[in-house]
């Protein structure tokens, strides 16, 4: 019996590809020191493999950026503005794509599916001429031949490159890339396959999940692989990977910190491709029986933990439902009274929440962490450093200020480790975009709030102002959507008891004394179904769910919400939301939402981008919004991922087109009335 895994985790045990990446990028080594970086690694994965027993082992599944963006190099469907003119794409015009250059921007980001995993989202116009020009996948599968290991070469099939792309600027709505399956099929030299499941072919049961960290339940897996047996033939099913282990963390041997009971119910990308090895021998009738016991003692031990399940959580949990969970007030109706009690001016500024972190903060926090130096010691430098995230603010002149989340790791992690029902990895990362990794946090029992998570924070830093301070918080489906999440209860319900510990920390904030509170909900969109049939479902628990964490707020308390991906079809989920302001991205997206929203919105700006947008640029971009009921402007993400030395100047020109926006629409309502 055959065994197969999609793809598997390319940052490395030791995100060894992160860092080789940022040191090539930064000019410190060279492209031959990358490569030697990547040839390591993908050999290691390979021969990993091999030793195990997997049959069908798979190659061109590394990337040093993005799967997507590879085919489109091997496709040579490059955009114009990168001045590629022919020949095999090579590392200067792959990282411009990616990264954009400080004169040419990058192309668009968007999610894979509805993963955390990001790609680049190719431009493709009429007159794209396809092209044979990189040439990675045959050269992968040279160097596994080379190494003794055979491998499955795996590319995106043309039809799913073609809808995972986006028209070229100018023929949006004229244009539809599905047209170019012509063109671009001899590039894959491909003889399409008609009818159903055909005789003489294998099914490739993806039985063991890649997108979760649980490990699997082999009894209960094995009962369904006899089953296809009977459908298909005994030969005839190959043992697999649900979809790629790219979404799941390299090894759980490298975890020498974690809980010994949660770890025993745990399985990472190596343990996984050891549970898909186990079932295909069993399902040949070489049964490991010890495996298949610890296994299963595992199984049992999960379901038994007292720390897994919270008895008066699940009925707070329970007593949710049938309730709609709304302000007692409509959104006009409350912005009055909140205008009332800010007093801000028109087309207010302020940012989305955290700034950059000195290597001086960073030490900081690790010697915290290692208990070097005492919670009031943590607690003094923070405190400096709020301070001068508050004075930078007020020297800019920014309306409603932020403290800088400058006492946390991660806008998930933060919080998970302030609740109950969370553990933690130490080298459980997981590739994002680029050499960028996330270490989601576990869900692995009953979710609750022991005590405050932000309060002292954010009353700190409004004990330094006169201006209101936003609570920062991360909502509830964003917890969710960027954690691994337990699996033996309906998403739901996890949900739900986050959003009323959120509920609990906003009660706190509000009556600290802070009356502007944001809760963002950036990956609202990655969790919504592929299915269409179950997106409604999804949106409706999802959006109750925010609406719970803030359903007992004041009319004068604001309630901010921050989102970035492509929302056009959900807008009225999203309107749904009842936020007072929602802050969605609208730089990279071409002002492509602006048709759509009809209430209250901020203009943000891509804070990644290597070029900082002049004042006119922004202010532009503004007057196209202007015909929503209320505008705020706001950078389009987290300070934190920048540079110190371009926050401030990047900064300085947003106020800059805030003044100039307002100066202009005085004009306007003189010129009115004279």
């Amino acid at each position: 019996m055959a065994s197969h895994v999609v793809g598997y985790p390319r940052m490395g045990p030791m995100r060894e590809l992160k860092f080789a990446l940022e040191s090539f990028w930064h000019g410190n080594s060279t492209a031959k020191d990358l490569q030697k970086v990547g040839a390591d690694l993908k050999s290691s994965i390979w021969k990993q493999m091999a030793a195990v027993g997997i049959k069908y082992i798979p190659s061109n599944t590394f990337s040093y950026y993005d799967q997507v963006l590879d085919s489109t190099a091997m496709l040579g469907a490059i955009p114009t503005r990168y001045g590629w003119n022919g020949g095999e794409i090579w590392f200067d015009v792959y990282f411009s794509m990616a990264r954009g250059t400080t004169s040419v921007p990058a192309m668009e980001m968007t999610r894979w599916f509805d993963t955390n995993y990001h790609y680049t989202v190719p431009e493709l116009g009429p007159d794209v001429n396809f092209s044979y020009a990189s040439r990675k996948a045959v050269t992968e599968y040279k160097e596994a031949q080379q190494l003794g290991v055979d491998t499955v070469p795996v590319l995106i099939g043309p039809v799913s490159y073609l809808l995972l792309s986006k028209p070229a600027k100018g023929v949006e709505t004229t244009f539809s890339p599905l047209s170019l399956l012509g063109k671009i099929l001899p590039i894959y030299n491909l003889d399409l396959i008609k009818g159903g499941f055909p005789t003489g072919k294998y099914l490739f049961a993806g039985v063991v999940d890649g997108r979760n960290i649980w490990a699997n339940d082999l009894a209960e897996t094995l009962s369904t692989l006899h089953a296809l047996e009977s459908i298909v033939g005994k030969e005839k099913v190959v043992v697999s990977t649900s979809c790629s282990l790219l979404h799941t963390p390299v090894d759980l041997v490298n975890e020498t910190e974690l809980d010994e009971e949660i770890k025993s119910w745990l399985a990472f990308a190596s343990q996984k491709v050891v549970e898909v090895n186990a079932l295909a021998k069993a399902l040949a009738g070489q049964k490991d029986e010890a495996f298949f016991s610890a296994n299963a003692a595992a199984q049992a031990s999960r379901k038994s933990s007292p720390r897994v399940t919270n008895e008066a959580v699940q009925k707070a949990a329970a007593a949710l439902r049938g309730s709609d969970h709304r302000r007692a007030t409509t959104v006009s109706a409350r912005l009055g009274a909140q205008q009332m009690k800010l007093n801000l001016p028109v087309i207010p500024t302020t940012v989305i929440g955290s700034f950059p972190q000195t290597e001086e903060l960073r030490r900081v926090h690790s010697e915290y962490k290692d208990k070097k130096i005492s919670e009031e010691e943590f607690v003094k430098a923070i405190k400096e450093e709020i301070n001068k995230v508050v004075k930078l603010q007020e020297e800019l002149d920014i309306d409603v200020l932020v403290h800088g989340e400058l006492e946390r790791n991660d806008v998930v992690e933060y919080f998970g480790e302030q609740l109950s029902g969370f553990a933690f990895t130490i080298n459980g990362w997981v590739q994002s975009y680029g050499s960028h990794c996330v270490k989601p946090p576990i869900i692995y029992g009953d979710v609750s709030r022991p005590k405050p998570m932000t309060v002292l924070w954010s009353t700190m830093a409004q004990s330094m102002t006169a201006r209101p301070v936003k609570g920062m918080l991360t909502g509830p489906v964003t917890i969710l959507n960027w954690s691994f999440v337990r699996n033996d209860q309906p998403r739901l319900e996890t949900c739900y008891q986050i959003a009323l510990a959120i509920k609990d920390e906003v009660g706190d904030l509000e009556k600290a004394g802070i009356n502007v509170i944001q809760i963002d909900e950036a990956a609202l969109r990655e969790g919504l179904p592929l299915r269409k049939s179950e997106q409604s479902f999804y949106l409706n628990w999802a959006v109750h769910s925010f609406r719970i964490t803030n359903c007992g707020a004041k009319d004068t308390t604001q309630i901010h919400t921050h989102m970035y991906s492509h929302f056009n079809d959900i807008i009225h989920s999203i309107i749904d939301m009842d936020a007072d302001v929602i802050t969605i991205e609208n730089s990279r997206s071409d002002e492509k939402l602006v048709s759509v929203i009809h209430k209250g919105v901020e203009f943000v700006y891509d804070i990644h981008s290597l070029i900082i947008p002049s004042a006119e640029e922004i202010a532009d971009r503004i007057t196209k919004m202007l015909a929503t009921n209320i505008l705020w402007f706001n950078p389009e993400f987290v300070l934190k991922t920048c540079k110190h030395t371009g926050v401030k100047l990047a900064l300085k020109i947003f106020i800059a087109a805030a003044e100039r926006l307002r100066t202009e629409l005085v004009h306007a309502k003189k010129e009115k009335y004279e």
